[in-house]
């Protein structure tokens, strides 16, 4: 949850309990059309102890996570879509490419605004608007110094597609 570099997870198969959590778990999630999630923890005596609690109801509402997590219910690949739990469904086949190309795609972006971008959005999660606004402006400042700033405006001006280093 701490890390500051985006995650994926590219779900080819069941994911339950825990393998659900960590799925959860991660900034983005592309599931196989016959992939599923199951969230077996009542039917086993448990409660999710990966932060399945806490993620699952800010991803999906209160209602919607208590009804799967109180039925231990398993998710096939089509209702997660509808949910928001994961970002694409695609072909079993096509799993492994598709999370490997929205990482290329992130990757071509400046490193630093990736990872405060991220660091942001959690941050935003536990405080007002406003606090976060404040903060946002504290992390632009470093980035306004940054030769990936530089590189991104002068990138954008000359038409060309930018080389971020990450500095």
């Amino acid at each position: 949850h701490n890390l500051d570099t985006p995650t994926i997870a590219a779900i080819n198969g069941s994911a339950a309990g825990y393998g659900m959590d960590l799925a959860l778990g991660c900034d983005i999630r592309i599931m196989a059309d016959g992939a599923k999630l199951a969230a077996a923890f009542t039917a086993r005596g448990v409660v999710p102890e990966s932060g399945g609690t806490w993620i699952l109801p800010r991803l999906i509402g209160w209602s919607k996570a208590s009804e799967i997590i109180f039925t231990g219910k398993t998710l096939l690949a089509a209702e997660c879509e509808e949910m928001g739990l994961v970002s694409h469904v695609v072909n079993s086949n096509e799993v492994h490419a598709a999370a490997f190309n929205m990482g290329k795609a992130i990757a071509k972006n400046a490193p630093m605004a990736v990872q405060a971008s991220k660091r942001m959005m959690r941050m935003g999660m536990n405080e007002t608007f406003n606090d976060h606004v404040h903060h946002v402006f504290l992390q632009l400042l470093p980035l306004f110094q940054s030769d990936d700033f530089k590189e991104g405006m002068a990138s954008f001006m000359e038409k060309r597609a930018p080389e971020f280093k990450g500095r």
